[in-house]
């Protein structure tokens, strides 16, 4: 299919995928965006040759997160699904991912890169999940980061809504490697050159499969759980709606309860 939102790049003779969002400065992971980005994935996975795909943000910054508008009430119940069916395939990739990481990464931008096998960052990338800021929280960040962090950082993660650079969560496992934002592409293809070109294409898939089998079961036995405790409850609270709807109109939220 054509792609108007992303950008696929072939690398190493085939070898490699680059897809790189591709609406700077904000590179925001819309449904349209996440359909493109699907398909470059499923075409992937039917190279027997590919052994890895790198996500990356076209300009500055990797992504500003999902769709706020694709977030209204009228909306989300349509699009929340679709968002956690992308992730499982992000997840349930039979060919490694690699997320490279510069400037913000925030909200479901960072659910994406956290969904990767690899998270490469540079020195000034800044990761945060401030869905809470907006009176709802994060889904797919409260199936993974428990497994990626440990229970007590991933609630500090997801409570607070704070912004971490990279360093910090380099520190707490989360991210494999940080390096001089300018130096970044060259750490990335260092790693491939160095970790994966010489390696079975078959047997990394394999072993990819195997080495994600207890995060993948994780996702797919909460995520249906938390999609329903966003939708079912959060959805039907004052706040939930006054939050995306003050981000909206650009003013302070007035919360019920406060």
């Amino acid at each position: 299919m054509p792609y108007e939102l992303i950008k696929v790049t072939e690398l190493h003779n085939g070898q490699v995928a680059e897809i790189r969002l591709s609406r700077p400065p904000a590179n925001i992971v819309s449904a349209a965006m996440m359909k493109e980005i699907s398909a470059a994935l499923d075409a992937a996975q039917h190279d027997p040759h590919k052994k890895l795909i790198i996500l990356a943000g076209e300009g500055k910054h990797f992504s500003f997160g999902a769709s706020v508008e694709e977030h209204k009430p009228e909306q989300v119940s349509k699009m929340l699904p679709q968002f956690h069916v992308f992730i499982g395939k992000i997840i349930n990739s039979d060919v490694p991912t690699l997320a490279k990481v510069s400037g913000l990464c925030l909200g479901g931008g960072f659910e994406v890169a956290m969904a990767c096998t690899f998270l490469f960052a540079g020195d000034k990338a800044k990761f945060a999940v401030p869905e809470i800021q907006l009176g709802v929280f994060p889904p797919v960040a409260s199936a993974l980061l428990p497994l990626k962090v440990g229970d007590v950082m991933s609630s500090q993660i997801i409570l607070s809504g704070e912004q971490w650079s990279a360093g910090d969560l380099h520190k707490h496992g989360l991210i494999n490697a940080v390096t001089e934002t300018e130096a970044l592409d060259q750490a990335v293809e260092n790693f491939i050159k160095g970790s994966l070109l010489k390696k079975s294409a078959r047997a990394l898939r394999l072993g990819h499969r195997a080495a994600r089998m207890v995060l993948a079961d994780t996702y797919a036995q909460y995520i249906g759980r938390l999609e329903a405790l966003y939708l079912q409850d959060l959805m039907a609270t004052k706040d939930a709606v006054e939050g995306i709807t003050s981000f909206l109109e650009k003013r302070e939220p007035q919360w019920v309860d406060a």
